[in-house]
This record gives structure tokens, sequence and C-alpha cells, in this order.
């Protein structure tokens, strides 16, 4: 009898394993494919895919031909190497972003190893329904962005300090090797706030003061070195310039402000965010700490990860929501501890609030996409074509039957999970309605979302206008987006008038503002002026020299 008892709780084990791998894939596949690169991250970051494909150059992150040394090459090589085996198959772009799903693949599966080996076993799937759930990573995960690969890693050196205290041999690799891939994502940040966290953690608890860590630790920084050396010594030794301009400019410049790059924010920029960015994890993650404080290891972990990433993030000039992403991690461990202690009034409001909210919003996309495909309400059909001109509503079948899919299978988890125990049941409807958002979103929506993003139309327009002869293009003012677009769409290499010492150019583009186009530059007449459908931010004007 207790034979057949193991056997069918194991059979269910898998059965939850196979639910959860299931709702991983829905969430992660869509939005992946079907559209052009967005601007301004996606777009810099494929135009140094298109170079290594083009060049076979991987040492130095090159962008349009200039040199792009912001970040390490490894989600760069990575996305190339997707390219490369798919592209047949799949438009560059779209190979390309693959390499986002694969390292959110990687994410989650390291976060559902720490939740279980943190707090047990069936544990890590709460960790990993946690993450999925969190409301600003949605949309980052399924960017063609560095900071997906750099999640990664912090993800995997996580799970080595979890694991630390029971193997540590496979702890430090784990560590050493997340702390590689961390660094080689985006450089110096990485390293340096996993290893402010394996400091701190025997400085302050007592727990992690043993012979067992400090093993640890070595074996972590024999597993690192490759990762920190090699790429950094070749391209020393490629450029002593361009190393100088990666560590000293993009890394310690950006952090500390000297270097006059990125956006500032002011210092509470994360607090005052992390609210919505991090929900449902936070609140359940405080819910946490009240009740266990730091007494057990277990808490200690997460706690200090959370606050080393935390202040070090308040700390640098440079704020942007797409860098809290890894504080997301130690809050979903965290919480996982509370989910099955959560009152029955926070589970039953959380529970209700993510059926109504998500549920609301999956019919008003319906909606939305009825207006569009029937021309009823007309008014808001007609609303929906102003925001997106030139936009042409086409059915298709396929996305029609995806969506439909995520709205019923969301209905059939509904269903499934009224008698699951309430903090389960809330985070399980809660991360299948994001999922279910997502997926419409990313199949009935894209074609109409995609309209007002592209370049792409904008681009070919241009294109039609180049002269049949030139010498080179000179721009002013040109984003590295663009600048990566007109590459990839069009073959067009620019050249900044004001950088790059080049007076021969005989062309010139200039972006600027539609409410005060440029007038033409003294010896120069104008061929084209344009923008991408109906963008009233940014506008475009392409200039000849007169002979």
């Amino acid at each position: 009898m207790n034979k057949f008892s193991d056997a069918a709780a194991n059979i269910s084990e898998q059965n939850k394993l196979r639910w959860l791998v299931l709702l991983c894939l829905a969430w992660i596949i869509p939005g992946l494919v079907g559209h052009q690169p967005w601007k301004p991250d996606e777009a810099y970051s494929f135009g140094i895919v298109h170079h290594i494909l083009k060049s076979g150059d991987w040492l130095v992150p090159t962008l349009a031909d200039q040199p792009f040394m912001e970040k390490p090459p490894l989600f760069f090589i990575t996305a190339a190497i997707f390219t490369k085996l798919l592209s047949p198959l799949l438009a560059p772009h779209d190979a390309a972003r693959l390499t986002s799903g694969f390292f959110m693949a990687l994410t989650l599966i390291f976060t559902g190893l720490s939740g279980r080996e943190l707090w047990g076993k069936g544990q890590g799937r709460i960790s990993v329904l946690l993450l999925l759930g969190c409301l600003g990573l949605l949309v980052r995960a399924h960017q063609l962005i560095t900071d997906i690969a750099q999640f990664a890693g912090f993800a995997v050196a996580l799970y080595g300090l979890a694991i630390s205290r029971r193997s540590t041999l496979l702890g430090g690799l784990a560590l050493g090797t997340g702390t590689g891939i961390g660094f080689m994502s985006k450089g110096l940040l990485a390293p340096g706030i996993i290893g402010v966290i394996s400091f701190a953690l025997p400085l302050f608890f007592v727990a992690w003061r043993n012979k067992g860590y400090l093993n640890c630790l070595l074996y972590a920084i024999i597993a690192a070195l490759p990762w920190l050396l090699i790429w950094p010594g070749a391209l020393y030794l490629h450029s002593h310039e361009l190393f100088i301009e990666w560590f000293w400019i993009n890394n310690f410049g950006r952090f500390f402000g000297f270097a006059g790059l990125g956006p500032s924010n002011n210092h509470w920029f994360y607090l005052t965010n992390l609210p919505w960015y991090a929900w449902p994890a936070l609140p359940i993650a405080l819910w946490t700490l009240w009740r266990e404080k730091l007494s057990r290891p277990e808490i200690q972990l997460p706690a200090t990860a959370f606050l080393v990433m935390l202040l070090v993030l308040s700390a640098a000039s440079d704020s942007r929501e797409l860098y809290a992403m890894p504080m997301l991690l130690p809050l979903c461990l965290l919480a996982t501890a509370s989910v099955d202690t959560l009152k029955r009034g926070a589970a039953n409001a959380l529970n209700w609030f993510g059926i109504m909210t998500f549920g609301f919003f999956a019919g008003l996309l319906w909606f939305f996409w009825f207006a569009l495909m029937t021309g009823h309400p007309a008014r808001n059909a007609e609303h929906l074509l102003e925001m997106q001109p030139g936009f042409i509503p086409t059915f298709s079948p396929l996305a029609f039957t995806v969506a439909a899919f995520f709205t019923l299978s969301w209905l059939a988890i509904l269903i499934a999970t009224r008698h699951l125990a309430r903090g389960r049941r809330a985070v399980i409807n809660w991360s299948a309605g994001v999922t279910l958002l997502w997926g419409i979103a990313s199949t009935i929506c894209l074609p109409w979302i995609d309209a007002g993003k592209s370049y792409q139309s904008m681009i070919a327009s241009l294109q039609k206008t180049m002269p049949s002869n030139y010498r080179c293009v000179a721009s002013e003012n040109l984003g590295e987006p663009q600048r990566a677009l007109l590459d990839y769409y069009a073959n067009i290499v620019t050249h900044r008038a004001d950088s790059t010492g080049r007076s021969d150019c005989d062309v010139l583009l200039i972006q600027g503002s539609a409410d005060n186009p440029s007038p033409p530059p003294l010896g120069w007449k104008q061929l084209w002026e344009g923008a991408r459908p109906g963008d009233n931010s940014e506008h475009f004007q392409l200039f000849q020299r007169i002979p």
C-alpha cells in the first residue's frame, strides 16, 4: 500500500512538473518572433549581431562599422549562433531573439532549483510561478537585450550560494559560472554585486562562517577566471584604447556618472518602482521577513542578495527599470517561503484581483481586435487605425487559434485550481493570467503594435531616394538604433559627422523633430524626409551635396 501511495505521489509530482513546463513555454515563446527589432535596445543589439554575422568578428562589439564597447559579447555571440542555425527558417532578427528565450529558460530552471534547495521538494515550482507573475519582467524578458543573459547569470550564481551549504564543489562551480555569465553579458556589475553578497553572508551571519563555504568561494574563483580573463585579455591585446573605453568608461564611468552616458535618475528610483515592478512577489517577500526575520540561512541568503542589489543599483548614477530585473530573483525566493501561509483574506484578494484584472484586460484586447477585423464599433476601429496610420488589418487563422487556446486554457486553469490551497491557487491563477494577457497581445495584437514600432517601411522609403552613386553617408543626431537598422534593412552605413572626422561624404542624414525640421545646410539639397507611421517625436531628412 505504501509503495502504491509513493508511486501515486511521484506521478502527481511529475504531472505538476509537466504542467509547470507547459506554462513556462506558454509564457516564454509568444513575442519572441513575428515582429521587427524595436528601439532602443533591440535595434542596437541586433545591429551588433548583424555585424558579427557579416564580418565574423566577435572580439569587438561593432555597430554599423563603429566599435560599440558598452557590453561584452556573450549575448551577441549566442544570438549570432542562433541566427546562423535558424535563419533559413526564421527572419534573422526573430532567430536572434530566441536567444532571450534560451537565457530566460535558464533563469527559470535555476530559480526553481534554488527554491527547491532552500525550501524543499515542490517549493521550486512556487519560485518559478512567482517569477512568471512579476509584472516588470514580462515585456523585458521577450526582448533582444543583454540584461536577460545577465539575469540568467544571477540565477545560476544564487543557486550556487543556495546549494553551497550542501555541496561546496557544485556550489562553487555554479557560483563562478553564474558570475562569469553575468560578467560576459554586461561587465563588472554582476561580479561586483555577487562578490559583495558572497562576502556579506559570513560577515553578518554565523551560519555562513565555515570551512565549507570558504572552499566554495575558492572553487567559484577558479570557475570564474576563464570568463573574467579570456575576452578582456584578447581585447587588451587587440586594442588598448578599446579596452580602456570598455573597462573604465562603460563600467566605472556609467556607474559613477563621470562618463555622461545613460539616463540619470534619483537614488529613490528603485524603491518607488519596485511595488509595481515586483508585484506580487514583493509583498509576499515582506510577509516572509515579518514572520521569520533573519533567523535562518534560507532567509539570510535571499534577503542579503536583495539588499545588496538594491543598495548597489540605487547608488549608481544610471537608473532604469530594466536594471531592476536581478532583484526579482531574491524576492521570489523569499516569497516562496510564505505562499502556503498567506492569510485567507490576502490570498483570496490576490486571487480575485488577478482573475478580474486579467480577465477584464484580456476581454478588452479581444474587443479591440474584433473592432479592427470587422470595423465595428466604427468609432473604436477608427481610433485604433488613427493610432497606427497605414496599418491594414489582416485576419491570421494561426494567431486567432493560438489566442483562443490561451483564453480557453486560462479558464480551464481557473476551474482546475479551485480545490488547491489558497496561497498556491492565487499564485498559479496570477501567473496564468499574466501568461494569458501576454499570449493575446503577442498573437492577434502583435501586428498592430509592430506597425507603430517598426522602422522598416520608413527605411524602405528612404532607400528609394538614395542616389545611385555616393561616397558615404554622414549623419547628425542619428541614434544608435536607427544606425543599426539602416545597416540591417538597407545596408546603409552612416558616419557621425562630429566624431569620425570624415568630410568627404556627399549624403547627409539628419534626425530631428517634426516640429522643427532642419533647413537644408548651405550647399546641400533635400532628397527625402519622413518618419515612422504615426510617430510625431522623430523626423528624418536626407540631403545630397550640390556639386
